[in-house]
């Protein structure tokens, strides 16, 4: 004879395979339709994107300067920035910058921008062209260019010619929208520029 404290044991087991075998057999029952269904709906699950942290290039740059009282660009071919400073020497804004190679091929020689102080000479629009590049006849858009030294200028490029960097034919690149503000917003002819060795 059974005594009452098995009998709920027994019952207790018995209701938990019950409950499996319920469970086993509702999987089961699953028809393909109600499968491809569910498959179908993990499928169409996309992960969120996860935006790349852009650079902080003001960081790569002092955050003032002895301008003399006057505007100021400078580039930094190492640092593959430039950078414009107010009148008081405090930094305005600072991006991406592209120099001029150590050698371009087509030209074979250096095509390095040459280091020094310069003052813009002057100033283009949107259509601004090369007239030289590429070879033989030109024609590379040169957006929002401020020519400074002789041909070399700071223009702005699309974003697959603006790297980190150095391999344009000797004028600086940046991002259009960093050329348009530069142009319109503080660049002049008789500002200065001033270019760092590398």
């Amino acid at each position: 004879m059974m005594r009452r404290t098995d009998s709920r044991v027994v019952l207790a087991v018995l209701i938990f395979i019950s409950m499996n075998i319920t469970a086993c057999a509702t999987y089961q029952a699953q028809s393909p339709k109600t499968m491809a269904s569910a498959s179908s709906q993990a499928s169409l699950y996309q992960p969120p994107k996860v935006e790349k942290p852009q650079p902080n290039y003001a960081s790569r740059v002092p955050q003032s300067i002895n301008s003399h009282g006057q505007k100021v660009i400078v580039v930094d071919p190492r640092a593959h920035v430039w950078a414009a400073y107010g009148p008081d020497g405090n930094l305005i804004r600072a991006g991406l910058a592209t120099a001029g190679a150590k050698y371009c091929p087509d030209i074979k020689r250096a095509c390095k921008t040459r280091a020094g102080t310069f003052r813009v000479n002057s100033l283009g629009s949107k259509s601004c062209k090369s007239s030289i590049y590429p070879l033989p006849k030109g024609g590379a858009p040169m957006p929002y260019c401020m020519f400074f030294n002789g041909n070399q200028g700071l223009h702005g490029s699309h974003y697959h010619a603006v790297i980190e960097g150095n391999v344009s034919h000797g004028c600086v690149r940046m991002r259009i929208q960093d050329a348009e503000w530069l142009r319109f917003n503080f660049a002049r002819v008789g500002t200065k520029v001033i270019v760092k060795s590398y």
